[in-house]
C-alpha cells in the first residue's frame, strides 16, 4: 500500500509569509516533527510560478527542506527528506530532523507515494495560485 500525499496552504501570519505544509496519510508531517509552531517552506519557494516546483520527483536523488522549528532553521536545523522517483514509485527517504523540540524520538520511516497519485497532487498545488493573494 502506498501513502498518501496532500500539499496545504496556509496564509501569512504575524511572523512569517504564506507558506506550504505537507500532509501524508492524514498527518501534518512539519507538526508531527517538529513541533507546534514549526513551519513550512514559503509558498513562493516551493510553489515558484517561473519554474517547476522542487517538489517535483526525478530519477535524481535530492534533498529537499519541508520545514523548520518555530526558533528557526539557522538554529536548531532543518527537517528535510530525500526525494527520489523509482518507475512509478516516488520515495522520501534519509529524513534529518531538527534536533531541539521535535516531538519525534527517531526521524520519520520511508515513504513511497504511487508516483502518478504525487505528480498530480504537486501539479495541483503549482495551478493553484492561491497564496499570491497574499504577495
Amino acid at each position: 500500500m502506498f501513502d498518501r500525499l496532500e500539499i496545504k496552504g496556509l496564509p501569512p501570519g504575524p511572523r512569517f509569509r504564506a507558506q506550504v505544509r505537507f500532509w501524508v496519510n492524514g498527518e501534518d508531517v512539519v507538526e508531527a516533527t517538529v513541533g507546534e509552531g514549526g513551519r513550512g517552506p514559503y509558498a513562493a519557494d516551493a510553489l515558484p510560478a517561473d519554474r517547476p516546483s522542487p517538489l517535483r520527483a526525478t530519477g535524481e536523488a535530492r534533498r529537499l527542506e519541508l520545514g523548520e522549528p518555530e526558533c528557526t532553521g539557522d538554529c536548531c536545523g532543518f527537517l528535510s527528506v530525500v526525494v527520489q522517483r523509482f518507475g512509478e514509485i516516488v520515495q522520501w527517504s534519509d529524513w534529518e530532523v531538527p534536533w531541539e523540540g521535535s516531538s519525534m524520538p527517531y526521524p520519520p520511516p520511508e515513504l513511497h507515494f504511487d508516483a502518478s497519485q504525487y505528480d498530480a497532487e504537486v501539479a495541483r498545488a503549482e495551478s493553484d495560485r492561491w497564496w499570491q493573494v497574499y504577495s
